[in-house]
């Protein structure tokens, strides 16, 4: 029976310069759980973690780095869902850029987990891991003759913006205060929960039609993804994208979804959002100016993407690449 915390996540934090801390620090985010502070010649803040052996764990992320760091780690087999309140960086198997808002599943065990964290800006995330002694086994137990499995469900989630209650469940978690006997059937509730919301969430999906994308209609999205990457600060009205699509709008905007599991909308705001990071940390253009650059006459509207995405806005964004510098 493997103990996730002591053999799985100690070495892990340990070796990214994270250090265990007694008393008060875990009343910070909840006092049945587990808190590490992480080393000032690194970076500042916390990392929190409650876990019932080898049955599942709850993680809550609240620091951030002194300089862009590269961090690479074998997690064990497991069911992974995360919300990001806050966070800019990239993970590397495969390439994805991490954005702020979105809720997002992983399924350890398979590969080693790479990441690139971009420095001085938070990552600020709760997230539940559930095992296969849970999974498998306890569920199983639970609930004999019922399809309890939920990796398809975690499989197929991959990222979102779109799942409300998992974003109320997991802000439940995060704010939850409760110590003791009580508090560990708190967790070990809102796991359960999470668990039939990802089965749910997958079970109507199952019900819509086949979303597979035929190879000619994926080429197209391919195509026009292509476009939109090179010329993502201009205006580009939704009929000219279907028209480099060859399809009309509707059939376009339900393809582009399957294909990128957001909108155009969102994937534009995406591509903007990063270019304004690059531009706000390594330039001395103004706010306004960075907004233009990035395709956004209104520097207030640019402001309140920017701290959706990101969890920061513009102005706190640079400051923390001035501070330190």
């Amino acid at each position: 029976m493997e103990d996730i915390i002591k053999d799985v996540y100690s070495p892990i934090l340990a070796k990214h310069g994270f250090i265990p801390e007694l008393g008060m620090g875990n009343s910070r985010f909840g006092p049945t759980g587990l808190c590490w502070k992480l080393s000032s010649s690194i970076g500042e803040g916390y990392y929190w973690v409650y876990g019932q052996k080898d049955l599942f764990d709850i993680k809550i992320h609240d620091f951030y780095f002194h300089e862009d760091s590269f961090l690479e780690f074998n997690l064990p087999e497991c069911l992974s869902i995360t919300q990001y309140e806050s966070v800019s960086g990239e993970e590397l198997t495969p390439y994805r850029r991490l954005a702020a808002g979105s809720i997002k599943s992983f399924i350890g065990g398979c590969e080693t987990y790479k990441v690139l964290i971009h420095k001085k800006i938070p990552v600020r995330s709760i997230g539940i891991e559930i095992m296969p002694a849970y999974y498998e086994d306890h569920l199983k137990k639970c609930y004999p003759g019922e399809n309890t499995n939920p990796h398809d469900a975690f499989l197929s989630l991959d990222e979102t913006t779109d799942f409300p209650e998992m974003v109320r469940l997991l802000s439940q978690v995060k704010t939850y205060r409760g110590d003791g006997f009580t508090s560990k059937l708190f967790y070990e509730a809102k796991v359960a929960e999470a668990v039939a919301l990802m089965l749910e969430r997958r079970k109507k999906n199952l019900m819509r039609s086949d979303s597979r994308l035929p190879y000619g209609d994926a080429q197209q999205m391919e195509t026009v993804t292509a476009y939109i990457n090179d010329h993502f600060a201009l205006e580009l009205p939704l009929e000219t994208l279907s028209k480099i699509a060859c399809m009309g709008t509707t059939k376009f905007k339900i393809c582009f979804k399957l294909y990128h599991d957001c909108t155009v909308t969102e994937y534009i705001q995406q591509r903007r959002i990063s270019h304004a990071e690059q531009l706000l940390s390594d330039t001395d253009l103004s706010i306004g100016q960075v907004a233009q650059t990035v395709g956004y006459s209104n520097a207030g509207r640019f402001a309140q993407l920017f701290h959706k995405k990101t969890g920061l806005l513009p102005g706190e964004f640079r400051k923390r690449f001035l501070e330190q510098g």
